[in-house]
C-alpha cells in the first residue's frame, strides 16, 4: 500500500495542481479511446477520429428548380425580339427539382420562364409541342453539380468535435452510417451512510432521503459522459472497499458521496488509503473542506462532501475538468457579469468560498444578493442565479462592492427579472409561479432581508420593489411614515397586496399553554424570533416595551429566522415552543395559531419602474388574476379586499 499523505486545509489552486500532476502521471489527462455507432444516434458525442467524405452530395447533377432541362449552347441568340423555340422532348426536357439531368444537358430553365406552345402543321418542321424562351441560359443554370455541397474526400468534420444535429446530416449526405466516437466517461457514484434512505422510503427520525447522487449523476450527463450508481452502502469500511474496488473495474472515475469529513467515522479516506492512495484530504474552500482526492487501481476516486452545496461545488472543481479532458474536448468557462454587492459579506481568512447570489437588472445597475450560506441547503442552489467567490486571503467584501459573478442562469434571465428585496411572505412565492406561467420569459426574485432592508434597498436603487409591513406607534400607520422618511428623493407608489395575521405559533393542541406575549418570560418556554430590521421582530418589540419586559429574560431571543416558514418550522420541529409568524405559515404546517395582530403588507416600488414591461405584467396580475386572488385567499389567513389599490403615492 502507497503512504497516505494528509492534508487539513490544501488551498485550492495547490490541490488542482496536484491533481492534475497525479493523474497525468498515471496517463490519465488524454482522451479516452472510441467506439463506432450509428451516424443517426450520435447528437451530443464527441467525434474521436476526422471523417471525410465517402462520396459527393449530390452524386449526380440535379436540377435545381422545376422547369427544362436543356443545352445552353443551343439557347444562344434568343431575345424578345426573336423568341426561339426548343422542341419538348428532344432540346428540352421536363425535370422537377432534384432530378437528374439528363446526360449532354447542362442547365436548367425554371418553368416560371417559359412559354410551352403547341407547333401545327409545317411549323419548325413538325408538329408537337415547343419551348419558347426569349433569353439564353447560362452554363449549368439553376443545376445542383456534383459535388456542389460536399466532394467526396472532403472533411466533414474534425476529431473532438461534438457532434451537433448539422454534423449528423452532413455525415449522413457524404455516405456515412457509422462515425467513431469517444467512449462516454463512465462516472461511479457511490452513496454512502447508516441515516440515507432511497427516496420515497417511509421516513423515521434521523433518515435522510438520498438525493446527491441523482445531482451528481445529472451532471455527469449533462457533461457528456454516463453515471453509475450503487445502491446505498452502509457505514462499513469492508463493504466500502468492496464497493470501491468493484467500481474501479467498471468505470473511468469513483465518486464516493459523504464520509470525508475528519470526524470518527471518516470511513472513506481510510478506505481509499488502505486499497489505494490518498493524496489530499481537506481542501482550502467553503463549503467542500473535507474533500478527498485519491486512487485505486489506476482510477481517481473522489471522497465528495455530504452537504449538498459543497459536493456540487467540489464536483465542478474537480470532475468536470476530467471529464471534458477524456472527451477531448475544451470546457466552456462559465458566463460572468459584474455586479454591485448588496450588503456586506465577511469570510474566515485561508479559505475561498464561493457564496450563492439573486442577481437583478435594477435600472443601470446589475445587484447581486447574497443567499444563505449554508452547505447543506440545497434549495440555495435552486434558487441561486449565479455564484461569487471571495479569495482565501481576504476577509470579506464590503457592501457596495464590484464583484465577478459566476452565472447560473442567462443573462438575458437576469434582464427578464424583478427584484423584490424586503419583508417575506408566501405570496411572493404564488405571485413569481403565476408571472412566470403568464409569461415564461419573467422571472420574479424575492429576497427576504426584513421591510426595513428592502426601503433600504430602493434608496441604494438595488430592488425594483420591496415587501414592506412597518407599524408607526406614534401614528398608527402602516408603512408611509417609514416611506416618507427614508424615501424623500424618490417617488415611490405604495400598493396594497395583502391584510394578514400574525400571531404566534405553536404546536398542534399547544402542549405549553402558551397565551400570548407574557408566556415568553417563562423558563420553560423557548422563542424563535425574527430578524432584526423586519416588521415582525418591531412588532414582538413593540409588544414587548408595552410589558416592560427585558428581551434578556426570553430564551431563544436572539435566534432569528429570515421568513415566517422558517418561524413555523423551528416550532414544527421543536427547535423552539414558539415565534410570532402570519397565519398562513401555521396553516401550511399544521400548527396552532394565537392571534396577536391584523397587519397591512404592501409593496413599495419606485415611480420609474411601474411602467416597464415586467412591472405592467407583475401588476396586471395582482390587480386582475383572478386565479391568483383564489389561491391567496385559499392559503388561510389573509384578506385581499384591497390588493392592487394604491395606497400612498409620493
Amino acid at each position: 500500500m502507497k503512504q497516505k499523505i494528509y492534508l487539513e486545509s490544501t488551498p485550492l489552486p495547490d490541490a488542482l495542481n496536484v491533481w492534475l500532476a497525479r493523474l497525468r502521471g498515471e496517463r490519465l489527462l488524454q482522451p479516452l479511446s472510441g467506439e463506432n455507432i450509428a451516424v443517426i444516434d450520435s447528437i451530443g458525442r464527441v467525434s474521436a477520429t476526422a471523417v471525410a467524405a465517402k462520396i459527393s452530395s449530390p452524386f449526380y447533377h440535379s436540377a435545381a428548380m422545376d422547369g427544362f432541362a436543356v443545352k445552353f449552347a443551343e439557347t444562344f441568340g434568343a431575345s424578345e425580339t426573336a423568341p426561339l423555340r426548343l422542341k419538348v422532348g428532344a432540346q428540352a426536357i421536363p425535370v422537377d427539382t432534384g432530378d437528374p439531368v439528363p446526360e449532354g444537358f447542362n442547365a436548367v430553365i425554371m418553368i416560371e420562364e417559359v412559354n410551352v406552345i403547341k407547333a401545327v402543321g409545317k411549323e419548325q418542321g413538325a408538329e408537337g409541342e415547343y419551348l419558347e424562351i426569349i433569353e439564353p441560359a447560362t452554363p449549368w443554370q439553376h443545376v445542383r453539380a456534383i459535388g456542389e455541397d460536399i466532394v467526396a474526400t472532403e472533411l466533414i468534420i474534425p476529431e473532438n468535435q461534438r457532434i451537433r444535429p448539422v454534423d449528423i446530416g452532413a455525415l449522413l449526405a457524404g455516405g456515412h452510417t457509422e462515425i467513431m466516437v469517444r467512449k462516454r466517461p463512465r462516472v461511479f457514484i457511490l452513496p454512502t451512510g447508516d441515516e440515507l434512505v432511497e427516496p420515497g422510503t417511509e421516513l423515521k427520525v434521523g433518515s435522510i432521503i438520498e438525493y446527491n447522487s441523482r445531482v451528481l449523476g445529472g451532471l455527469v450527463k449533462e457533461w457528456g459522459g454516463e453515471p453509475l450508481r450503487s445502491p446505498i452502502i452502509p457505514d462499513d469500511v469492508r463493504e466500502l472497499k468492496r464497493a470501491i474496488r468493484d467500481a474501479c473495474d467498471r468505470a473511468d472515475m469513483v465518486v464516493v458521496n459523504a464520509g470525508s469529513s475528519a470526524g470518527s467515522e471518516d470511513f472513506t479516506s481510510r478506505a481509499i488509503s488502505e486499497l489505494g492512495e490518498v493524496f489530499v484530504h481537506g481542501v482550502g474552500i467553503k463549503p467542500g473542506k473535507p474533500l478527498i482526492l485519491g486512487m485505486v487501481k489506476g482510477k481517481p476516486v473522489l471522497g465528495i462532501p455530504g452537504y449538498p452545496v459543497s459536493a456540487f461545488i467540489t464536483f465542478h472543481l474537480f470532475a468536470k475538468p476530467l471529464l471534458h479532458i477524456w472527451q477531448g474536448i475544451e470546457m466552456t468557462q462559465p458566463e460572468t457579469i459584474n455586479a454591485t454587492l448588496s450588503r456586506q459579506l465577511s469570510s474566515s481568512l485561508g479559505q475561498e468560498e464561493f457564496v450563492r447570489v439573486k442577481v437583478g437588472q435594477v435600472g443601470d445597475k446589475t445587484i447581486a444578493t447574497p443567499m444563505t450560506r449554508g452547505a447543506g441547503v440545497v434549495m440555495s442552489l435552486v434558487r441561486a442565479d449565479g455564484i461569487v467567490r471571495i479569495p482565501a486571503l481576504s476577509e470579506g467584501i464590503g457592501a457596495g462592492a464590484q464583484v465577478e459573478v459566476e452565472l447560473l442562469r442567462h443573462r438575458d434571465e437576469i434582464r427578464n427579472t424583478i427584484v423584490c428585496i424586503g419583508s417575506h411572505d408566501n405570496t411572493l412565492d404564488i405571485l413569481a409561479n403565476m408571472l412566470k406561467k403568464r409569461d415564461p420569459r419573467l422571472s420574479l426574485s424575492s429576497a427576504h432581508v426584513g421591510s426595513m432592508g428592502g426601503l433600504i434597498a430602493l434608496k441604494k436603487g438595488e430592488a425594483h420593489m420591496a415587501g414592506t409591513h412597518l407599524l408607526d406607534e406614534e401614528s398608527g400607520l402602516y408603512n408611509v411614515p417609514f416611506i416618507k422618511k427614508l424615501l424623500q428623493e424618490k417617488r415611490v407608489v405604495l400598493m396594497n397586496l395583502v391584510y394578514r395575521e400574525q400571531g404566534l405559533v405553536v404546536k398542534r393542541g399547544n402542549p405549553k399553554s402558551i397565551r400570548g406575549f407574557e408566556d415568553l418570560l417563562r423558563n420553560d418556554v423557548v422563542f424563535i424570533n425574527r430578524q432584526s430590521g423586519s416588521g415582525t421582530r418591531l412588532l414582538t418589540d413593540k409588544h414587548l416595551r408595552e410589558m416592560g419586559a427585558d428581551s434578556s429574560q426570553i430564551r431563544g431571543y436572539d435566534r432569528e429566522e429570515y421568513t415566517h416558514m422558517g418561524v413555523a418550522s423551528a416550532v414544527l420541529t421543536g427547535i423552539a415552543d414558539t415565534g410570532l409568524a402570519i397565519l398562513a405559515a401555521a396553516h401550511a404546517l399544521g400548527l396552532d395559531f394565537i392571534p396577536v395582530a391584523k397587519e397591512r403588507y404592501d409593496m413599495a416600488i419606485p415611480r420609474e419602474f411601474i411602467e416597464s414591461e415586467k412591472m405592467t405584467a407583475l401588476l396586471q396580475i395582482i390587480r386582475e388574476d383572478d386565479e391568483f386572488r383564489n389561491v391567496v385567499s385559499g392559503l388561510g389567513g389573509y384578506d385581499i379586499s384591497d390588493m392592487g389599490k394604491v395606497m400612498y403615492e409620493g
